[in-house]
């Protein structure tokens, strides 16, 4: 299943049933798990590891060294789960040792054509970013996320659970769980409730959310009496506590 074209070192370990197109370079720290289908030209280097049943299409670049001056060659990592697809010249670095020297991809995400994530990023589960979305280093984007195209995201940001952004929008500071950020800078519209819907979240939850979101957003009250009353209603609303913690966790502050 490997194309008599592709270059892979003799070190690198490949699963099972594993697929390799034509001119595709492996390199000696590589580790590909059962199932995978990586097409032609793509570049796969560095301390990467990949899970099982992984879509990799032509031209990407995997595994490379980070975009960052202060990198001097140590052996720092690539990590990606199952399941996910990656699309056409996308670029994912390894991390460095100024953070916990990984970069990390979860599981079940789509990843669309021309998307860089940058060293020690941390990309949860079943997200979806669009062309052309791009992550600055050390950012942190949480499960069913979705970055519409052109999306940016500023280095040290973290991006909630179930967050979507419109086409181009430039994020320098965190988005909450739940919200609709666009524009540049990224502004909150409100919740991305038709996303909820479609993920089954009740009708009692989404009220409790909206309310939420008008406490953080509508109320007057500074962040901290916010978050405090959020944290409050989650005590009684459990769909409300990924909110009510991440607002408690050190940040850039939030779009507003």
């Amino acid at each position: 299943m490997i194309h008599p074209t592709a270059i892979v070192h003799p070190q690198a370990k490949i699963g099972a049933n594993v697929e390799i197109g034509a001119y595709t370079l492996v390199g000696e720290h590589v580790e590909i798990g059962d199932d995978c289908r990586i097409g032609p030209h793509a570049v796969i280097t560095g301390h990467t590891r990949i899970g099982r049943g992984n879509r990799i299409f032509q031209f990407v670049s995997l595994g490379e060294e980070p975009q960052d001056k202060k990198y001097a060659g140590e052996p720092t990592r690539l990590e990606i789960g199952d399941h996910n697809t990656i699309r056409e010249f996308c670029t994912f670095n390894t991390g460095t040792v100024q953070d916990k020297g990984v970069t990390r991809i979860g599981n079940h995400n789509w990843i669309m054509a021309y998307v860089h994530i940058a060293h020690d990023c941390a990309v949860g589960d079943h997200t979806i970013f669009a062309n052309n979305a791009s992550l600055a280093g050390h950012v942190e984007v949480a499960d069913y996320a979705i970055l519409g195209g052109f999306t940016g995201v500023h280095q040290f940001c973290r991006v909630g659970a179930h967050v979507i952004t419109g086409i181009a929008s430039v994020v320098r500071q965190d988005i909450p769980p739940f919200i609709t950020a666009s524009g540049n800078p990224a502004a909150p519209h409100g919740l991305n409730a038709e996303g909820l819907k479609r993920r089954g979240f009740s009708t009692e939850a989404l009220a409790a959310l909206k309310r939420a979101y008008k406490t953080l957003y509508k109320s007057g009250l500074g962040m901290n009496e916010a978050a405090d009353a959020i944290a409050q209603e989650a005590a009684k609303q459990p769909e409300l506590q990924p909110l009510a913690d991440f607002l408690r966790l050190p940040g850039r502050g939030i779009v507003r």
